[in-house]
């Protein structure tokens, strides 16, 4: 069935039971029951480790059923040029070694004309000197997985930048998904107009940034609690052409090369306010800039991820740097900032050293109060996974423990996320690899230019570690030079299909022909207000006698946007035990989800 052809909509109001302003109170309540009932079982079973000695925080949840590894299969099929889906990305190189034409490109999965389908955007680059202009290129979905460019009568092909990420968000609160377009120089604004066509309004909306930046990541979220979406913005390193040939970074044996951001000043995020009419620059002002012991801009940002880790009901923001300490910004209220990374260890690897920290997601992925924060890395850095629960908030990289240490090492990572393929309640984790150097494997046998992604099982919290290596993923494997990476169920049939971009090539569009008769739901949010689509919101779904918990958060991965609709693997479970909504606002409502696979759109009154 269709999920988009028969949603069951669901209306609610503020009159509705189980309202909870004080949310905080309520979570704070929960997670003391938590920590007697774990010490309780932890009493009863002390012949059954459950913590690394090594660590020095985070605690595995209730004990479960452990699933046999043999669960842990998937059968992902390319159907990129079967879909209609004919991008390939252009990055402007003509032997120079720029930096920028390596990094990009992002992707992003939104429905631009509403009619229930999850469209796609490809984000491009261009030529350096002009010779030839390309644009990103936005492909509609007919809602069986099929797609038409509609680039050109969606007025997308008329904006030139050499792009790098986008964001997605109804900024303006009319309805439509917007668009942000990070890039090396001016980024833009672009208003979605009736699902039509997209208008620049980056000047009317004084949104642009400097013209001489480079942004990575951007995030749409109401920082302030106002109701209407701000916007983040990752700001890379300080680089021209010049500076870049002054660095003059170069491989043994094979000349100029693409060198790491070391040898480049950082720079400051940037954050803009949403005052209506226009955005507003505050950054300095919120917190947001962050010195180096030398006084100098310190980020080298590349990823951005909104989360709320202490359920105060304010988004906080996670900035994943490259070569540097990564961030954490704590959302004080009414606009303000205090960067505590270090304090929450999440600033540094398990050794204390800074990464190459490329993507970034974020998940309660045990079905508990656990929290993960997975951030790829450089080659040879393993990815960082840091867990904390909700009564320590105290990170470990606890990568190792939960599986995905040693067989991450040897990739470099940039797109990542979490997510329920096989549908069987327990969130699945996958990254998305590829190198810089077309040549790398000439200086360092053990590295390839082109590497397939790795997609992680969630074995269950019984299991020795929580991730297993899926081996056989089908089409996922093939080697690309992975960069952006992005999810949506495109076809309709309830289970989450992958794109995943690369340099210089053609994106893999992924079907997900799942084996498994696992059951599901997916959740659409729907509010009055400037934030139509409740970004920010958390939807908690009690089924199986599991809780499970998915942020609307369409910004995570590397440069890229998800879906906004959350998705609910079931396994056999039939019905939903409880579901409850907690708004952006900190309202909390339960709600009525009745039906198993199909999509239930929540109105709020």
């Amino acid at each position: 069935m269709n999920a988009a052809e028969e949603p069951n909509e669901i209306e609610v109001s503020a009159d509705d039971a189980a309202i909870g302003r004080a949310f905080r109170w309520s979570l704070a309540l929960l997670a003391l029951i938590g920590v007697i009932v774990v010490a309780v079982w932890l009493g009863q079973r002390d012949d059954k480790a459950t913590d690394d000695p090594g660590r020095t925080g985070g605690t595995k949840g209730p004990s479960r059923q452990v699933h046999s590894s043999v669960e842990a299969s998937a059968q992902f099929v390319d159907v990129t040029s079967t879909s209609g889906v004919d991008f390939v990305h252009y990055n402007g190189a003509k032997g120079e070694k720029l930096l920028p034409e390596t990094m990009g490109g992002g992707c992003a999965f939104f429905d631009y004309d509403r009619d229930g389908d999850a469209d796609l955007l490809f984000v491009n680059g261009t030529s350096w000197d002009g010779s030839r202009k390309e644009s990103a290129r936005l492909y509609q979905n007919d809602g069986s997985g099929s797609y038409v460019d509609v680039t050109h009568v969606a007025g997308l092909d008329t904006v030139v930048v050499y792009g790098m990420g986008v964001a997605t968000g109804d900024f303006d609160g009319d309805g439509w998904i917007d668009l942000y377009l990070t890039a090396v120089g001016t980024n833009r604004l672009l208003r979605n107009v009736d699902g039509s066509r997209f208008e620049d309004v980056t000047t009317a909306y004084s949104a642009a940034g400097a013209p001489d930046a480079w942004s990575s990541s951007a995030a749409f979220f109401d920082m302030d609690g106002d109701g209407d979406l701000d916007l983040f913005v990752c700001q890379y390193i300080e680089w021209s052409p010049e500076i870049d040939s002054r660095v003059g970074y170069t491989l043994t044996g094979l000349g100029r090369a693409y060198g790491p951001p070391t040898n480049f000043a950082g720079s400051h995020c940037s954050l803009f306010r949403n005052d209506g009419e226009r955005f507003t620059e505050v950054s300095a002002e919120a917190g947001i800039h962050v010195l180096s012991e030398t006084g100098q801009p310190m980020a080298k940002a590349l990823a951005v991820r909104t989360l709320d880790h202490d359920s105060d009901g304010d988004l906080d923001v996670f900035v994943a740097n490259d070569t540097v300490r990564n961030f954490f910004f704590e959302n004080l209220g009414g606009g303000k900032f205090a960067e505590v990374g270090r304090d929450l260890a999440l600033a540094h690897d398990s050794n204390g050293q800074s990464t190459g920290a490329m993507g970034v997601d974020f998940a309660w992925y045990r079905n508990d109060d656990t929290m993960g924060i997975a951030v790829g890395n450089f080659a040879n850095e393993m990815t960082s996974f840091y867990v904390a629960t909700a009564d320590e908030l105290i990170f470990a990289d606890d990568a190792m423990v939960e599986g995905v240490g040693a067989t991450s090492r040897q990739m470099l990572t940039f797109g990542l996320f979490f997510f329920d393929y096989d549908l069987d309640r327990r969130l699945d984790y996958l990254q998305v690899n590829g190198h810089l150097e077309a040549d790398i494997n000439q200086v360092q046998s053990s590295q390839h230019y082109r590497q397939s992604a790795q997609l992680y099982w969630n074995a269950g919290n019984d299991s020795p570690a929580c991730f297993t290596p899926v081996e056989n993923p089908g089409d996922l494997a093939k080697p690309i030079v992975g960069r952006g990476a992005s999810y949506a169920d495109i076809d309709g049939d309830g289970d989450l299909d992958v794109v995943m971009t690369q340099i210089n090539g053609p994106p893999l569009l992924l079907r997900n022909d799942r084996t498994t008769n696992h059951h599901w739901i997916r959740v659409r949010l729907e509010q009055p207000g400037r934030n139509v689509h409740a970004i920010g919101a958390v939807v908690t779904v009690v089924a199986g006698g599991e809780r499970m918990v998915r942020g609307v958060v369409p910004s995570r991965s590397y440069l890229s946007a998800v879906e906004r609709t959350a998705t609910f693997g079931l396994g056999s479970a039939t019905q939903i035990e409880s579901a409850e909504v907690r708004w952006p606002d900190g309202v909390s409502q339960s709600i009525a989800l009745d039906g198993v696979d199909r999509l239930h759109v929540v109105r709020r009154q």
